[in-house]
């Protein structure tokens, strides 16, 4: 009796997919809750398991085809079950790949024992999903314990998932762009005792015969030998001309790569753009390729080369150089989960709050030469800068312990005043906006704040920020004049009260006991829920934060 093999649900308005790859053929065996097929839809990549142990007897739907939600793709008769490695890799079929797969294979690594599964690990308070960013690691690579194979993206932080033990990774459950639950199993390793010094997939390079310089026509004739595209070459001599370093380096990557094994988004990328995944530069692992190389060379196409002339007298024939792309007139990206919350976040602060922006404009004169006179002692005696951050964090603490108000937040039909003084420093990093956490404000010297916002942003620009490292903060200071801005209405980081906006410093008069002067001026803007704090209250903490930085003894003698 056959079962057949369905297409699972694919989630919240997803109603079709795209068949990427079949993983098993007709009249292979297949174990229950091995994957069988691999679905792609415009979201996430995902395999479709088998719901019974057998043997595939059937195939109905091909690679390419779309299909939808409880569409029928194949069946499963009864059979009994292969004795290989259910994660056991299909030989490759072109005789190229099998070598360039049995060198990526390390001979050292001897992978023995159970396998051990890679489970998602806590990603943190009220977190429960995650992103697959990357796999530093192939299957069939070996892996030493604690090593990085995998990379995890949520609405906050980017994680790495390290090896559990040492040994070969044998099978990849979740691919790239896929999103998992805590617990989930990414992967699969069987331990070995060479995974801690087995070589690289890279090392299939160089069981090709090594490639000498001084001769062009055997170089050209190696091209052609090799089965390569010639007009694939980018010259670096004079008018775009191939010289032998040109070819050596050509046939140095060209057969390195030539067997690459393209991930299928990657490969349908590539597939709708014609491109060759030869000309573009991989920074996975070992230069692998991934999405984002493919869009990073569709919006910076390289610059087509001039037509080469002949690489020798006795080989007239010249070889044409391809020309690169068009340049799109757009490129499409999926939002990161991290974009994705932050998009969301803001939106819910909008829909949720009833937001207000009050203004007014500080002169820096008295706190910028303070910082003038002290800040190369400030920072020869703590090892840190002395910065305008910490007067500004100071000046809030002393504002909303005189407005208790700006310090509170709405839980339900309650108002809760926070005791602590827990201030978000909104940092830009590489994968958005991010506002760590300088936890007891109150109690920390301007050093102890100062040190601490250096730490938090160099690990926000790392990637290395944890989720304790961002939540609960019962206030936020975000400085747009870093960028140049002039003025701005910041939105609230809910269930915050209040958010801070601070900005350039710009010299301009003013009028000062009745006389015009220029000072340098800084506009600040208080965002704030007006169901939480009234105009009097936010205006009149505005105001003292002013007093604070106009005088800053203030902020010594808590005045």
């Amino acid at each position: 009796m056959a079962t057949e093999i369905v297409v699972p649900a694919l989630g919240e308005s997803v109603t079709e997919a795209t068949i990427a790859k079949w993983l098993k053929q007709p009249g292979e065996a297949v174990a229950m809750d091995e994957a069988i097929v691999e679905l792609e839809t415009d979201k996430v990549t995902l395999e479709v398991n088998a719901s019974v142990a057998g043997v595939l007897s059937g195939i109905f739907v091909q690679e390419g085809d779309d299909v939808e939600v409880g569409a029928v793709l194949g069946s499963i008769g009864e059979g009994e079950i292969s004795t290989a490695p259910v994660h056991e890799p299909a030989a490759p079929a072109a005789p190229v790949k099998e070598e360039a797969a049995a060198a990526a294979t390390p001979s050292a690594v001897q992978a023995s024992g159970d396998p051990v599964e890679i489970p998602v690990p806590v990603l943190g308070e009220s977190v429960t999903e995650a992103t697959v960013a990357q796999w530093m690691k192939s299957v069939g690579d070996a892996v030493a314990q604690d090593e990085a194979i995998c990379e995890l993206e949520t609405d906050k932080v980017t994680l790495e998932v390290n090896a559990p033990v040492a040994g070969v990774l044998t099978a990849i459950n979740a691919e790239a762009d896929s999103d998992v639950g805590v617990g989930a199993i990414l992967g699969v390793i069987t331990p070995g005792g060479g995974g801690a010094t087995a070589a690289p997939a890279a090392a299939a390079a160089s069981s090709t015969p090594a490639v000498s310089a001084p001769a062009a026509p055997k170089e050209a004739a190696a091209v052609n030998g090799a089965g390569l595209d010639p007009s694939q070459i980018s010259g670096s001599g004079a008018g775009g001309k191939v010289t032998p370093a040109d070819l050596v380096s050509f046939l140095e990557t060209s057969t390195a790569s030539a067997a690459m094994t393209l991930p299928p988004a990657v490969g349908k990328l590539i597939a709708e753009n014609d491109l060759n995944p030869h000309q573009i530069k991989g920074t996975g692992k070992d230069g692998a390729l991934t999405k984002g190389d493919v869009l990073e060379h569709l919006k910076n196409p390289p610059a087509a080369p001039a037509p080469v002339a002949p690489v020798s007298a006795p080989a007239p024939a010249a070889v044409s150089a391809k020309a690169a792309p068009a340049t799109a007139r757009e490129t499409r990206e999926k939002m990161s989960k991290m974009r994705k919350t932050i998009s969301r976040r803001l939106k819910e602060a909008q829909n949720t709050a009833a937001m207000l922006t009050t203004f007014n404009e500080i002169d820096m004169s008295a706190v910028m030469a303070v910082r003038k006179q002290y800040k190369e002692a400030f920072e020869k005696k703590h090892g840190v800068r002395l910065g305008f951050n910490c007067f500004f964090a100071k000046a809030v603490v002393q504002a909303m312990q005189d407005v208790p108000a700006v310090n509170a937040r709405i839980d339900g039909d309650d108002i809760v005043y926070n005791n602590f003084f827990d201030i978000g420093m909104a940092v830009s990093t590489p994968s958005g906006l991010m506002v760590p956490i300088i936890r007891d404000c109150d109690q920390k010297s301007f050093a102890e704040i100062e040190g601490s916002l250096g730490d938090l942003a160099k690990k926000g620009r790392d990637g290395k920020l944890g989720m304790d490292d961002m939540t609960n903060g019962s206030f936020t200071i975000t400085n747009g004049g870093v960028f140049g801005s002039l003025l701005s209405t910041p939105i609230l980081n809910m269930p915050q009260g209040g958010i801070l906006g601070l900005h350039k410093i710009e010299e301009r008069p003013v009028a000062v006991n009745g006389q015009v002067v220029v000072r340098p001026m800084m506009y600040t803007a208080l965002s704030y829920d007006h169901r939480l704090i009234d105009g009097r209250e936010a205006v009149t903490f505005l105001v003292r934060v002013k007093e604070c930085m106009e005088d800053p003894q203030r902020l010594l003698l808590s005045m």
